[in-house]
Parts: C-alpha cells; sequence; structure tokens
C-alpha cells in the first residue's frame, strides 16, 4: 500500500440544488473492503445522471457514496485482501456507483479495466459509463449485429459518441439525432451515416427515407415520452426498442396492437443500480471484445472539454447548456 492521507478533496453537495452547490469540501479517504481497489483518481467523467443527483432527482443507490461521479481514471494505490494479482501502481478506469467527484474512490476490482498506452488518462476516465452502457443496451439488450441499422436520439452526446465509435467497430450502419445542424455535421464527422435534425426535419419520416421504408433494427432512446410512439415507427419488424433515459417524460402511449403485428420487443436498463457481480460480468465481456480496439487506439472516447475538480459547477453548466459534443471531463492535480 503506498502513503494515503486521512482525508481528501471532493464534491459533495450537502443539498440539492444549481451548479453552484459543486463545491469542493473534504472528506475521509474510502476504506476498502476485502475485494476493493483504492484509487487516486487523475480525472473523472462528467455524466447527465450526475446533474441529475445534483438536482435531487437522482439519489445513489444503497451503500454507495453521496460524492457525485460515475466514472473515473488513476492509479491503484491499496488493494483488499482477496484481490487477485499485483494492482499497485498500475494506471487504471472505473465505473463506479458514486464517489467519482475525489481524490480517492474505492470500487470493486471487478469493475476495474487497464489504461493501455493507446488513452490519455483523460480519455480513459471518459470511457467506462458510457462503454458500458452502450454496450449492455444496443448490443445485448438490443441484439444490435453486423449490418443492423440503427437510430441514436441525442447523436453527439456522450452515449450519441459512443454509439457512433462502437457502430463502426462492429459494422452498424448508424443513424444520429441531434438539435442543430452543426451537430449534425459533427456526427457525421464522426462516423454516422446519417443525422437528422430533429428541430427541422421530422425524424420519422426521414428513417422512412433513409431505409427505404424498411425501418431499423434497434433504436436507443434516451428521450421517452412522446417518443417512444415515434420510435416505434421507425422500427423494422421485430425491430427492437431500449430505452435507457427518460428526459422527455416518464411515461408513454403507445399502439399495442402495433407491437404485436410487427413483433416488436420494448426493453431498457438503468446501469447505477445493478449489483457488482453483473458489473464484472459486463468489464470481463468488454476486456474479451472491446478492449483489442481500445489497445490498438481504434476506440476512443469523443472529449468535448476538461474542467478542474474545483469548477466543476462550470462543467455541469457546459452539460446543462446542451453545446458540448463528446464527454466532459473533470481532472484532479
Amino acid at each position: 500500500m503506498q502513503d494515503v492521507p486521512d482525508t481528501m478533496r471532493a464534491i459533495d453537495p450537502s443539498e440539492p440544488g444549481g451548479p453552484e452547490v459543486l463545491t469542493v469540501v473534504e472528506r475521509p479517504v474510502p476504506k476498502i473492503g476485502a475485494q476493493e481497489v483504492l484509487i487516486r483518481v487523475v480525472a473523472a467523467g462528467v455524466n447527465r445522471p450526475d446533474v441529475l443527483q445534483r438536482k435531487g432527482g437522482y439519489p445513489p443507490p444503497p451503500g454507495a457514496p453521496s460524492i457525485l461521479g460515475l466514472e473515473i481514471s488513476g492509479t491503484v494505490v491499496a488493494q483488499g485482501a482477496d484481490v487477485a494479482g499485483h494492482m499497485l501502481g498500475q494506471p487504471v478506469c472505473a465505473l463506479v456507483a458514486g464517489g467519482g467527484y475525489a481524490e480517492y474512490v474505492a470500487v470493486a476490482a471487478g469493475q476495474v479495466l487497464p489504461v493501455p498506452n493507446a488513452l490519455s488518462m483523460v480519455e480513459a476516465a471518459a470511457l467506462p459509463e458510457t462503454l458500458f452502457t452502450v454496450w449492455t443496451n444496443l448490443f445485448e439488450r438490443g441484439y444490435a449485429t453486423e449490418g443492423d441499422t440503427v437510430l441514436i436520439h441525442g447523436g453527439t452526446s456522450g452515449i450519441g459518441t459512443m454509439a457512433i465509435s462502437l457502430g463502426a467497430i462492429f459494422g452498424l450502419t448508424v443513424i444520429v439525432t441531434a438539435g442543430s445542424d452543426d451537430k449534425c455535421a459533427s456526427a457525421k464527422a464522426l462516423g454516422a451515416a446519417h443525422a437528422i435534425n430533429y428541430k427541422t426535419e421530422d425524424f420519422v419520416e426521414r428513417v422512412k427515407e433513409i431505409t427505404g421504408g424498411a425501418g431499423c433494427a434497434v433504436v436507443l432512446d434516451m428521450v421517452g415520452g412522446d417518443y417512444v410512439a415515434r420510435n416505434l415507427q421507425c422500427l423494422a419488424e421485430d425491430g427492437r426498442h431500449v430505452s435507457i433515459a427518460v428526459q422527455g417524460g416518464a411515461t408513454a402511449t403507445i399502439p399495442i396492437f402495433e407491437i404485436m403485428r410487427r413483433r416488436l420487443t420494448l426493453t431498457g436498463s438503468t446501469l447505477r443500480a445493478r449489483d457488482t457481480a453483473f458489473k464484472t460480468l459486463v468489464a470481463d465481456e468488454l476486456h474479451r471484445t472491446v478492449w483489442p480496439h481500445v489497445e490498438a487506439g481504434r476506440l476512443k472516447p469523443v472529449l468535448d472539454r476538461t474542467f478542474p475538480l474545483a469548477e466543476a459547477a462550470a462543467a455541469h453548466r457546459r452539460m446543462e447548456a446542451g453545446d458540448h459534443v463528446g464527454k466532459i471531463v473533470l481532472t484532479l492535480d
């Protein structure tokens, strides 16, 4: 074990509110369990759930720290008694259930992935949350396979840009929606086959045009609300609709007979509350199937901007303004 202080800097708001509640406070360095490692954090990804938690709408699951942050990169400085192998000193990235906006974080060793030479530590911090989310939803729940056409909403978000990148590697034709012509151009530059400005075009009609009326195999949706019924119109027969967020509304009215007639599947998931065993299985699968592409430099997150930990409020303001393309990352000195 390396020298570790008793306290650390962290972002742990005592009450919900606007970005101004994100101030640096002092907290105890977390203690690790037998199957955990302690990581000295170099960088932490900023994600939409962090904004929801800050506002009081997405409490951490039981046992998770109240400190914000769902993904980090850093160096292992201590490991529990039951952790196999020698991990001390290794550069790693990890999916965490909370605690990322801090100098140290404890995480189950099974949720940790090595940082290869092809990635900077800032890039590594921007990978886990979107990679775990897109992999489990687009490929596992949505069964996207080579040759499929898929529709991804929020094409320039962290999720959207990761879906474009993975789609390119695994042979998908990716159609995205975005809220401006500039964002559509950015999405196409990143590898999207088609980008639809949802403010000036009807995405249902455009998908029909693009696919010659055949529709998409999968829709990955983070909007919910009235998008769901419209998304179903974009699906091919036997298509899969995967919900991962409800930014536009938590309820939807859908045509049940259409689902029956065209054999559509509606599914979805949340990641944060899943147990360590599930996240370890996903990490193992990513290590086998995706990490070779990361190591070869073929898969990198799209980075928007970095902010030092003390400017977490500015990072959240940028996310909420919606102008970002790719991932926003906090850095710790």
